[in-house]
């Protein structure tokens, strides 16, 4: 089991610079369960175009790291940029419930917990401009949503972590520290994503810091923080999961409620093994 910093330590971390990145935290078990799950979400990619006759190869020899941009190497519009309603596979149940990683979110959403209903696995594919993810704040996308209310409100805590090695080249994510204490900042509708207004950026890129992870590794970080993806100039797919655990006494403020992860008052309320997961629907 990984050894943590001690609550304090990374209580003022994430307030001060509005992440936290715990190292060689997930358990190879874990990890391989995981990545069997992906792997799975490939086949059925696979399958689908053979179906619709848009390839006659499944690939299946080809390895993870590539296989997907070969999928899709002749039709890359019909490339997937994400995949959320499928999640509820068993091998992705040692993830999302991890007890440790709950036992961190506990330090600092109380022993509540809700994940989130924004829980995601993103194959960015190289030089694909709609997987690049430009410099915006979580919250910013809850507000343009017109959810209504001060979304600065909302008590989360945002994990990420990748299945491959992640650096500048494939793609690593972005952060420009501290931003999260500026509140929830105007952002700019583009083609494919939103992005935080010019006069709020521009003068903080050169405090930008590069988040290169291996598997394994977690970041946490505050759903205010700036932050942004890499374009992928590599030859493999970057492949990468994000969810967000939720202060649970809180709404949503979406019309999807997510999953109970944790509770102290009625532990048996929360999800309770990879069967009953799968079991289970985004929705």
């Amino acid at each position: 089991m990984p050894i943590l910093p001690a609550p304090d330590t990374l209580h003022q971390q994430f307030d001060e610079q509005g992440y936290v990145i715990l190292w060689n935290f997930l358990e190879p078990e874990v990890l391989r369960e995981a990545r069997g799950a992906l792997e799975g979400l490939v086949d059925r990619c696979a399958e689908k175009l053979v179906a619709e006759g848009k390839i006659q190869d499944p690939m299946k020899r080809e390895p993870f790291e590539t296989r997907l941009a070969c999928l899709y190497e002749t039709c890359m519009d019909a490339a997937p940029k994400s995949f959320r309603p499928e999640l509820h596979l068993e091998g992705l149940f040692g993830l999302f419930f991890h007890p440790l990683l709950l036992d961190v979110a506990e330090m600092f959403l109380g022993d509540e917990i809700r994940l989130y209903p924004n829980y995601t696995v993103r194959p960015k594919l190289p030089d694909h401009e709609a997987t690049r993810v430009l410099w915006h704040q979580d919250g910013g996308y809850t507000e343009a949503g017109g959810a209504g209310g001060p979304v600065e409100t909302l008590r989360m805590v945002n994990v990420w972590t990748p299945m491959v090695p992640v650096r500048e080249e494939n793609g690593c994510m972005q952060f420009i520290p501290g931003t999260h204490k500026l509140g929830v900042v105007p952002h700019e509708r583009r083609q494919y994503y939103l992005e935080i207004a010019r006069d709020h950026l521009d003068v903080r890129l050169g405090q930008a810091v590069s988040v290169e992870m291996d598997p394994g590794d977690v970041v946490l970080f505050h759903n205010l923080l700036f932050h942004q993806g890499l374009p992928n100039r590599s030859k493999t797919v970057r492949w990468s999961l994000d969810w967000r655990y939720q202060d649970a006494t809180q709404p949503t403020m979406r019309s999807t409620h997510g999953h109970l992860a944790r509770s102290r008052k009625d532990p048996a309320s929360a999800v309770q093994s990879a069967k009953q997961w799968a079991s289970l629907s985004f929705g």
